[in-house]
C-alpha cells in the first residue's frame, strides 16, 4: 500500500509539470532512489509501470539513478530528478 501511495503522488507530481509546460505527455522521466529508500529499481520500475497506463507518464521511458550514499539527507527518499515532454 505504501508503494501505491509513492507511485500516486508520483504520477501526480508529473502530470503537474507536463501541464505546467503545456505539454501532452511525458517521454523520460528521472527519478533518484536514495540508499535507504527500500526499493530497487526493479521494485520501482515495477511499481511505475503498473501504476502509468492512463496517466500523462504511460510510456515513458523509466531512468533511475540508485545512490549507495546511506549518509545523504536524502538517503530515505524517491526524488524526481527530471522530465522531458512531448508539445
Amino acid at each position: 500500500m505504501h508503494e501505491q501511495s509513492l507511485m500516486n503522488d508520483l504520477m501526480a507530481k508529473i502530470e503537474a509539470l507536463v501541464k505546467e509546460n503545456n505539454a501532452k505527455r511525458a517521454v523520460s522521466v528521472d527519478v533518484w532512489l536514495g540508499a535507504l529508500c527500500h526499493m530497487s529499481p526493479d521494485h520501482f520500475t515495477e511499481h511505475y509501470e503498473e501504476s502509468s497506463p492512463g496517466t500523462m507518464a504511460e510510456g515513458a521511458k523509466l531512468n533511475i539513478t540508485l545512490s549507495e550514499d546511506i549518509n545523504d539527507p536524502n538517503a530515505q527518499q524517491i526524488l524526481l530528478r527530471n522530465i522531458e515532454v512531448e508539445d
